[in-house]
């Protein structure tokens, strides 16, 4: 897998900061000059309505000396630093607080080309104001109007080169917001890494491991989001993987163990009575023997059929309302030649003539024949095998209990496993496949119902399974 996702994560980092200082570098400059141009033009123009309203309205009405309209503007200019004019409508200055000298009618100072209108619509423009300035300024004009007639101009003039100070003072500023912006998403970068990065490659990693088949490996992620359930259901995963590992290598051992040691015997039985080690007379014998194996390997290839199709989630069960006492019956009288052998009896007692349950018949006739002949292989001779019907809080309740070699602790949670056998019952259980309980186990699962074992070495067990009881309606 390439390990592109920091990079990416890193590169649309750099990205971002490059794009934000491209941005800060060449658009905020201009917004920002714009709109200081804006706002300086605006108090221009006010102030120059103003003394148009005012003090050149009062030199044109004679009301009042060019001198003292001189010093009153000198004074407003230094105060907003600007140069201020009062120009005819031909072009010639009346009056510049930028000159120290009063001009006169003989010496008025003329603006070549002067055109007020040349702003258009808006009321300031830009530039050298028709060649009178050496520099770049922001002018304003205001119309000084009397009976309706225009009689003069007020123009004020202010030096670019200031706003251009203010628009780098500004972009400073921006510089040092975007560089803090800037550390604060490497803050984030740095939690990213920490919170999401580092516990995904571990993940990761642990997703790897796992490829290779080493299920027992561990993501430790220590955290409560999603990362940290992820882990743990990662974990989770990779602990039921490696017990079903580990289940299918002993199911393969059991069956390999279970398969190979009828087939030694046949093997061997025949070997010697082809060579002759065994005699002619003694062929019968050996030959009930080896059938014998061979019905024991049937019994354990039809044991491995019957788990591989009762799988709980695809087991298709024939549901029906049938008389569980009438299949405890059943049962019963298949045993009664092996009984008879060794001399135990069955005791049967049944709630009733009829218990009518809901249930999958054949399943469950399966069920009680496989819990009756467990409890007639592990039964002493002349012994009672005891099976028993019962209704407590709407369930029914089958039980086979028998007086036998009992079950250890220990092994009491293990014996439903497909191959297990007791070390107990080894000895005893010559033919048995370790195969039975769990079909039994699947089947009761399949219907919802449980299993349980009450056992005590060496006085023996009982099982104890539910049924649903039969709607009485329905019968």
């Amino acid at each position: 897998m390439k390990k592109t996702l920091y990079l990416k994560f890193i590169l649309g980092y750099v990205i971002f900061g490059l794009f934000s200082f491209l941005t800060v570098t060449l658009f905020v400059p201009k917004i920002t000059r714009d709109y200081l141009i804006s706002q300086k033009a605006q108090t221009m123009y006010s102030e120059a309505s103003l003394i148009a309203d005012t003090y050149a309205q009062g030199l044109y009405s004679s009301m009042t000396t060019i001198e003292t309209v001189t010093l009153q503007l000198d004074a407003l200019s230094v105060y907003m630093n600007s140069d201020i004019r009062i120009i005819t409508p031909e072009g010639a200055i009346l009056l510049d607080t930028a000159s120290t000298e009063i001009f006169t009618d003989a010496a008025l100072p003329v603006i070549p080309n002067f055109d007020p209108s040349i702003g258009g619509g808006s009321y300031y423009l830009t530039g050298d104001f028709f060649g009178s300035f050496d520099e770049e300024v922001l002018s304003v004009i205001c119309p000084i109007t009397s009976d309706y007639l225009t009689k003069g101009y007020v123009t004020i003039h202010y030096s670019l080169d200031d706003i251009e100070a203010q628009v780098n003072s500004l972009l400073g500023i921006s510089y040092i917001t975007l560089m803090i912006m800037f550390l604060l998403s490497l803050i984030i970068l740095i939690f990213f890494t920490r919170i999401v990065y580092v516990p995904l490659r571990k993940i990761t990693n642990g997703a790897e491991k796992y490829a290779e088949g080493n299920y027992h490996y561990e993501v430790n992620v220590e955290s409560r989001d999603e990362m940290g359930y992820l882990a743990a259901a990662l974990n989770y995963m990779s602990g039921k993987i490696a017990d079903a590992e580990d289940d299918q290598k002993k199911f393969i051992a059991n069956v390999s163990h279970d398969f190979r040691s009828p087939l030694t015997s046949i093997k061997g039985y025949l070997e010697a009575m082809i060579d002759g080690t065994i005699p002619p007379e003694m062929h019968e014998k050996y030959l009930g023997i080896v059938l014998n194996e061979t019905d024991r390997l049937t019994k354990l290839t039809n044991g491995l059929l019957t788990l591989n199709n009762l799988n709980t989630k695809g087991m298709h069960l024939e549901l029906s309302d049938f008389d569980i006492n009438e299949v405890v019956r059943k049962v019963a009288e298949t045993f009664e030649g092996t009984c008879r052998k060794k001399s135990i009896a069955i005791e049967l007692v049944l709630m009733g003539d009829e218990l009518f349950v809901h249930a999958d018949k054949g399943r469950i006739e399966q069920i009680v024949y496989n819990l009756t002949d467990n409890a007639v292989k592990f039964s002493h001779h002349d012994s009672v095998i005891k099976i028993e019907t019962a209704e407590k809080k709407n369930k029914i309740y089958v039980s086979v209990k028998d007086t036998g070699v009992g079950i250890p602790p220990e092994d009491i949670s293990l014996i439903f496993n497909r191959f297990y056998k007791s070390d107990s019952s080894r000895g005893k259980d010559k033919k048995g496949t370790g195969l039975g309980l769990s079909i039994v186990k699947e089947i009761l699962t399949a219907h919802s119902e449980n299993i349980n074992v009450i056992s005590t070495p060496g006085e023996g067990s009982e099982f104890i399974f539910s049924l649903q009881p039969s709607d009485p309606d329905e019968i």
